[in-house]
Order: C-alpha cells, then structure tokens, then sequence
C-alpha cells in the first residue's frame, strides 16, 4: 500500500513558497523544480531567488541539504539549541536566526517562533516550523508588487516587519497597562496581579528571544561580505536602530508594569495591615469582659458580690472601665507608630 506523504500548505519537499525576482521587476512565483532549474541555468545579473521551507515537512531539510549547496553552518544552526536573534557571516553566506511571533488565525499571540534564513548574491533561503507573522506581511508585500533589489533587501524588509509586530505588542500591552494604572489611581483598584505577571512574563522572553546579539551584528556591519552592497549595509543598520527603539520600549514598559506590580503590593500590604489592626483592636477591648467572665464563673465559694444588690451593675461599670482604657492604651500606640 502507497502511502502518499503529508504536505498540507507546502509541496512535496516542503516548499511552503518561492518567488524569482528580476531587477527592478516585481517577484513571481516559482515551485521546487522551477528553482532548480534556474539554480542550474545561473540566472542572469542582478536576478535572485527566495524559497520558505517548512521544517515539519519530513523530506525538507534532506533536499535543501542536497540540492541548495548550503553551508553546514546553517543546518548546525538548525540543530542547536540557542535561538536568540542573531545575523553572522559563513564564507560567502549571510546565517541568521530570526524570533518572530507565531502566526495564529491572522492574530498575533504572544507564542514566539524562530526562523533560520541562509543568503547570498543569488537566492534567500529561509525555514521555519510554525508560521511566523512577519513571513506573512513580506510575501503580502511581494505579492502586491513591492520591488526588491537583493536578497539582503528582502531580509532587512523581514526585520522590520519583525519590529512592526513587537511594537503593536507593545502598544496592546501599554494599553492594558494604562487602564490597570488609572483603576488603581482613581482607587478602584481590583486583584490585577495575575495579568500584570502575564504581561511582564510575556515582554521578558521576547526581550530576551528577540534581542539581536550586536557583537555578531557589529562583525557584519563592519565587514559585510564582498556581494553586499553599501546600500544594503545602510538599510541593515538603519533597521537595527529601530529595532533597538523598539527594545528599549519593551524595557520601558516591563519596568513600568514592575513598578505597578509593587504600587499593588504595597496597597495589598496596607490593606491588610488595616483588617489585622481591627482585629487586634476588637481582641483587646473584649479582653476585660473575658477576663471577667472568666474568674466570676467559676464554681468556687467566695465569689465576690455574689450577694449583693447591684452586683451586676457594678461589675458593668468595672468592665466597660477597663475596656475603655484598654481602648485609649492601643489607639495611643498605633498613634505614636
């Protein structure tokens, strides 16, 4: 029996798209055997390819690794545990490892996936296990006719929309952020401690996934291989910085949600405090009557004025005596604290 193998929203080499741009020309799209072809034929100046493999795919990273002539650096990239966001040079090839957030239902949630992408003059090479969003908005933009000049061009446009996701993330959670800020201002504050850790959890491991590493980014601006152009470089740089705005945002905001979280301690901590005072308050101005009730209920002869008249009402007089001045005692000290 045939088994035919599983290649839902990719080809049979896991192929999840391809596009063959030409210079000054939008891409169009390509399958598996069509870029071998050209890879075979060699192209013409100035042309390039870009091919998106799926790594869940069984049979994708086999033929990348006999078919595409790429680097053992970037399948060891693969296969290593580290993922922080980095872009580094291998010979003549551009490695980098890209964080993202996932794609879900065309919603940006706050799972991160990585992405690994292998360049050089003539095609881009990127791979990923999950969808990721920032994947999406570029083949929108191919698709939509946007011109690209070179496969680091494609690459830079990558980071950026990378950054544009982080920053909407950002001011989702700035958002949120401000209403909990004004309810506890206005002291209408609720047990906000759960969501503020939610967010503050959620900033930290995409501060930390998405950080790119600058040594390995100071090395390529530095000395960029020879088939990049300066142009390329300015642009590279250029999104660096604002992806570093961004980055200090996410610091900023974390910091900010830090100092709420201790704002809500602090409030917590007084409140409870005040409901401990009232306890203590109530214990000690019912310790007379209970002092009282204690020794004149026990069953032993001579209980004083256990014949007299008013017994009772003397007994009330020295009990709401000593409550009062038990009273007067722990309002003075909490006075003087």
């Amino acid at each position: 029996m045939s088994i035919t193998p599983s290649s839902y929203g990719s080809d049979q080499v896991g192929l999840v798209s391809g596009f063959h741009f030409k210079a000054g020309e939008p891409g169009r799209e390509i399958d598996s055997a069509a870029a071998l072809s050209w890879l075979h034929q060699g192209g013409e100046s100035g042309e390039f390819i870009w091919l998106h493999f799926n790594l869940t795919h069984t049979a994708c990273e086999r033929w990348m690794q006999s078919q595409l002539g790429l680097p053992d650096d970037f399948f060891a990239s693969l296969r290593e545990g580290s993922r922080s966001t980095r872009i580094e040079q291998a010979d003549s090839y551009l490695l980098a490892v890209i964080n993202d957030v996932a794609f879900s239902f065309g919603m940006a949630s706050s799972d991160v996936a990585t992405m690994w992408t292998c360049a050089n003059s003539r095609m881009l090479v990127t791979a990923r296990a999950k969808p990721l969003r920032s994947v999406d908005q570029l083949k929108a933009s191919v698709k939509q006719g946007e011109v690209f000049r070179s496969p680091l061009a494609l690459l830079v446009h990558l980071l950026q929309d990378q950054a544009d996701v982080l920053l909407r993330i950002v001011r989702d959670t700035s958002a949120k952020v401000d209403g909990i800020e004004d309810r506890l201002l206005a002291l209408r504050t609720h047990d906000s401690r759960a969501d503020l850790a939610a967010m503050r959890r959620t900033l930290v491991r995409l501060q930390r996934l998405m950080a790119p590493e600058p040594g390995s980014l100071f090395r390529l601006l530095n000395h960029p291989p020879v088939w990049v152009s300066a142009q390329d470089i300015q642009a590279l740089r250029v999104s660096t910085e604002e992806f570093s705005l961004v980055l200090n945002d996410l610091i900023a905001l974390a910091e900010r949600i830090k100092l709420l979280q201790e704002e809500l301690a602090a409030q917590l901590s007084e409140q409870s405090n005040r409901t401990l005072f009232t306890l203590t308050m109530v214990t000690v101005l019912a310790l007379p009557i209970n002092i009282t009730a204690g020794f004149f209920g026990m069953n032993v002869g001579g209980v004083p004025l256990a014949d007299h008249p008013s017994g009772f009402w003397i007994l009330v007089v020295l009990v709401a005596t000593f409550t009062l001045l038990a009273g007067w005692w722990a309002f003075r000290k909490r006075a003087s604290l």
